[in-house]
């Protein structure tokens, strides 16, 4: 039976201050950047937790040349079982500014709608945000209302740094060898674009990038990005009359003709979207941005050929106009690799339970480095961390949550020691 570890005080104030040191470091990822990492706060905050982790005592800590920091926790028992990893990421996302992030603690939170001091007008309250109610009495923790938090995923890194912390002062706790990763640029799309299983040396993995406590995530969306660009004929307004075809017109044409009902805001469960997200250019050229998911690859097919066709009927209408949509694979659902194998995802559940929380394992709309790993070949479920309305302003999370994250990670150190088996 393994030993269900409680965190005392001092881990869960340890807890707190890395969460609210790595938010203060700027880590916005930018899709427009060829650079790895996309954004230098990115390799900046890389560089500090390597050498946190070396501070700590983790072995064979490397920052490799495609940004990802790696660490080992060594084995502490004779054990044939599995490598398992833990991994997180730490870019935030380009939906909202992540630049001079105040962090504010509500401690004792006592359910009054919380005020974000710098944007009076933006209010979490009960009504809107319904999971504060079991909140009651927890330390929650916001921005001041200009900025995200940046929870998404400097709570998923805070949580691993501190189940680390702990295994490493407490080599008592029995645990097999145990690697940690962090990865850049997760929020578009390339967190593990470099990253091998080699590199990784895992058998399994496990992704701190969930939200709701008790979230064990083993189906994403599968995602594609599409760049449409249009290209009209470019001609002086006062002389147009039959030359002019403007390339700003015909992008208004392109979005009026992608069905409402397919965009993220018609959308639940496990309806898919296509999602205009982007709109760069004059009346020459045009350059839409699109992000397509579906649960299924064939629904992600019909999105394809949805936006195929619309360009394909807006350059018959317009035979003067060139219309390119270029299509960029970015992940899959994880389902597919873990539906061969659901020991990770048991063992998850497995760790939840003498934390009495109860598991929530429905598909994320959304995707997680974890799809890519999956997909390399090594099976990683998400859990969760607490984050809630991440890519926002009205970013907030529970430390207490947070808490509960650490505790199910030493669990499942414990319970992967006593398997001797690969997935």
């Amino acid at each position: 039976m393994n030993t269900h570890i409680t965190l005392n005080d001092a881990a869960i104030q340890d807890l707190e201050a890395r969460f609210l040191r790595y938010v203060q470091i700027d880590t916005q990822s930018d899709e427009t950047s060829s650079s790895v990492p996309s954004t230098p706060g990115q390799r900046l905050l890389l560089e500090i937790l390597a050498e946190e982790l070396r501070a700590l005592g983790a072995s064979e800590v490397t920052l490799s040349d495609y940004s990802c920091v790696f660490a080992t926790l060594p084995a502490t028992v004779a054990t044939t079982a599995p490598t398992i990893a833990f991994l997180a990421h730490v870019d935030t996302a380009p939906d909202f500014s992540g630049a001079d992030v105040k962090a504010l603690v509500h401690r004792a939170y006592d359910g009054q709608p919380i005020i974000l001091p710098d944007a009076p007008t933006r209010v979490l309250q009960l009504e809107e945000n319904p999971h504060l109610a079991a909140k009651i009495g927890e330390n929650i923790i916001t921005a001041s209302g200009l900025t995200l938090l940046g929870a998404d995923d400097k709570a998923g890194i805070a949580i691993i740094m501190t189940m680390a912390d702990y295994l490493l002062q407490h080599p008592e706790l029995p645990h097999g060898p145990i690697r940690i990763c962090f990865t850049p640029d997760e929020e578009i799309g390339r967190g593990v674009e470099h990253l091998t299983p080699d590199d990784l040396r895992a058998d399994v993995a496990y992704t701190l990038d969930g939200g709701e406590v008790g979230e064990i995530t083993y189906e994403t969306f599968s995602a594609d990005k599409a760049i449409v660009t249009i290209t009209g004929v470019a001609v002086h307004p006062g002389i147009a009359k039959g030359k002019l075809v403007n390339a700003l017109r015909l992008a208004g044409k392109f979005l009026a003709a992608l069905p409402p009902e397919l965009s993220p805001e018609m959308t639940t469960d496990r309806e898919g979207y296509i999602h205009p997200y982007r709109i760069q250019g004059s009346a020459a050229e045009v350059t839409l941005g699109f992000t397509l998911r579906d649960f299924e690859l064939e629904g992600l097919e019909a999105h394809r050929e949805r936006l195929h066709a619309i360009a394909q009927a807006l350059e018959a209408e317009e035979p003067r106009a060139r219309i390119t949509c270029t299509i960029t694979p970015q992940y899959r659902n994880m389902r597919y690799g873990l539906e061969k194998d659901m020991r990770p995802v048991e063992m998850a559940l497995a760790a939840l339970q003498p934390l009495g929380i109860p598991p929530l394992t429905r598909p994320v709309r959304g995707g997680t480095d974890g799809s890519g790993l999956t997909a390399k070949g090594v099976p990683t479920p998400n859990l969760f961390t607490g984050m809630e309305n991440s890519h926002g302003p009205l970013e907030w999370i529970s430390l207490q949550d947070m808490a509960q994250a650490v505790q199910m990670c030493l669990n499942l150190a414990q319970l992967w020691a006593k398997s001797p088996v690969a997935p």
